[in-house]
């Protein structure tokens, strides 16, 4: 059993030795070889890129040109281009559009050496004239390095330590034996107890070598990475050039859209009854006027006949004064011309009567009447409170129709913001299903102060919403100053968040990006101000960021 517990205590030794670590045995590293050569150059206008693979001279050779323009990365669409070889005025360059801003060449170089191309271009920009330097020939892509084998040292070798393993085993087997020497075995034991320890930091103080595999001691991204111009153009990466301007400092608003007072209908039953008919569904743009339902009103015996009693009264006023009236004008010439007057008057106050009377009651006269709900306005229907069948009371809401062309923002203002009200020179707002600035135009300031939170509620309205406001949507109104500084500014389209940070890409070379984390100010809906990580005159990425930033993150 002692034995037993002896080969356990030594198994740590081999273990945390060294961590099962082969230093590189039988083990390959290269470095990835370049895939073409390239040459660029540039003016204030364009920029120019040239790859190719290996150039043998005497042959023709077939190179590639990406043309853009410089600012803004748009790929040239019309140009005239010409393609010379300084110096050797017979070497014949033909360029070969092949899509919008790249174009195909074709040249033989005779000698193996470093020639330089001119580039005479007349395009949206202007002419200009620019010169590309070191285009090699006869010089081959460089193959993988691939470095031999390193083999390990014989004392870090595995066998090595299971045989010092093996012999302090047989060691501490000997002192266990010997009952004379329990003092010298308790210590042997608690120092191959303290080994493990003692071994486990020796390889945490080892944990950074490289170990000849070409691993870096940091995992973070690089912030230089490559994109290709092919997939430039493909995914449309457009740039803008970084300047200071002016920006008007603004305050943003808490606000909430409320429907205008000629925006929104209620839709209410007048009198007890049962809906019969539905003639609109939710959804449904309708106009003023329009038959929206029909509700059947119960009528009880007593009103019944007080109808009855009622039209019959109606009637029998309109025939008496219809039958003077016209006994009057067939006797017109001999009788007083006041009779006639007054039997006239009679009888179209009679008239009158009846026709009110018929419009409200028509044919229903029996214990059913029929009650139409018209839309007072133009707009949506919206949710049905009640189905057909359903028995409503007086006052009871069916639904709504919004008109949704026309709606009002009440934006809560602090004591802190009232005076920057006053000197503001507009007002705008964002829908939050497109990226449109929207007007405001002030109703009115506001005539109480909430005794909560001392804010005072400002009414306006939206100009030409275009229905992208709901009613209830809370949104953000910015009170643009008139106060202005100098700053940094940038688009907001070109930042993004990586990681939790705000960061913007620049463009260092033709195919060259680099990552900045930026510190961000204030913002105005288009321009954000930028304390730290732009200068003034550098490329940023203004247009399909998100596709930068998977690129970026995906390298």
């Amino acid at each position: 059993m002692r034995r037993i517990l002896i080969i356990l205590w030594c198994l740590p030794v081999f273990t945390f030795a060294h961590e099962g670590e082969e230093h590189n045995v039988g083990k390959k590293s290269s470095t990835a070889p370049i895939s073409y050569f390239s040459s660029e150059a540039f003016s204030d206008k364009y920029e120019l890129l040239i790859k190719y693979d290996l150039i043998i001279p005497g042959k023709e050779a077939v190179l590639k040109l990406f043309i853009s323009e410089y600012n803004n990365n748009k790929p040239l669409d019309t140009a005239d281009i010409k393609i010379s070889v300084v110096g050797n005025s017979t070497i014949n360059v033909t360029a070969i559009l092949l899509e919008k801003g790249i174009y195909q060449l074709k040249a033989t170089f005779p000698e193996k050496k470093v020639y330089n191309l001119l580039a005479h271009i007349s395009g949206t920009l202007g002419a200009d004239l620019i010169q590309i330097n070191n285009i090699e020939t006869g010089k081959e892509l460089a193959v993988a390095e691939v470095k031999p084998a390193v083999d390990s040292p014989w004392y870090r070798s595995n066998w090595f330590f299971g045989v010092i393993g093996l012999l302090l085993g047989a060691i501490v087997m000997y002192f266990l034996n010997n009952k004379g020497n329990r003092s010298i075995t308790a210590t042997v034991i608690l120092l191959f107890c303290l080994l493990p320890t003692a071994n486990y930091n020796t390889m945490s103080a080892h944990d950074g070598e490289d170990h000849g595999n070409g691993a870096s001691k940091s995992a973070g991204l690089s912030t230089d990475f490559i994109i290709e111009k092919e997939t430039q153009f493909l995914f449309n990466i457009l740039t803008e050039k970084i300047s200071t301007g002016d920006f008007n400092q603004s305050t943003i608003l808490l606000g909430t859209v409320a429907a205008a007072p000629q925006g929104r209908a209620v839709i209410q039953s007048p009198q007890t009854g049962k809906i019969v008919s539905l003639k609109v569904n939710p959804g449904q743009q309708v106009i003023r006027g329009q038959l929206l339902a029909i509700v059947e009103q119960q009528v009880d015996a007593g009103t019944q006949i007080s109808i009855l009693s009622q039209k019959n009264i109606v009637n029998g006023e309109y025939e008496a004064a219809k039958a003077q009236y016209e006994r009057l004008k067939t006797i017109e010439d001999i009788a007083a011309k006041k009779d006639v007057t007054e039997a006239k008057a009679r009888y179209d106050n009679a008239k009158s009567n009846k026709e009110l009377f018929d419009a409200n009651s028509g044919s229903n006269v029996g214990n059913t009447k029929l009650v139409t709900l018209t839309s007072p306005i133009s707009g949506v229907v919206g949710l049905f409170n009640y189905s057909i069948g359903a028995v409503v009371n007086i006052g009871e809401t069916l639904f709504e129709v919004t008109n949704l062309n026309k709606v009002f923002a009440e934006a809560q203002v602090f004591t802190a913001d009232v005076a920057k009200m006053k000197t503001a020179t507009s007002f705008s707002v964002v829908a939050l299903h497109d990226t449109l600035v929207y007007k405001l135009k002030m109703i009115n300031t506001a005539q109480t102060v909430n005794t909560g939170n001392q804010s005072q509620n400002v009414v306006f309205e939206i100009i030409n919403p275009n229905g992208q406001f709901k009613i209830g949507e809370n949104i953000n109104v910015r009170m643009t100053g008139n106060e202005s500084m100098r700053q940094v500014v940038l688009p907001n389209d070109a930042i993004t968040d990586v990681n939790g940070k705000p960061a913007i890409f620049i463009k260092n070379k033709a195919e060259q990006y680099r990552i900045n984390f930026i510190v961000t100010g204030q913002n105005n809906n288009k321009y954000t101000v930028v304390s730290k990580g732009a200068e003034d005159g550098e490329r940023v990425v203004v247009s399909n960021v998100y596709q930068m930033k998977m690129i970026y993150l995906n390298q």
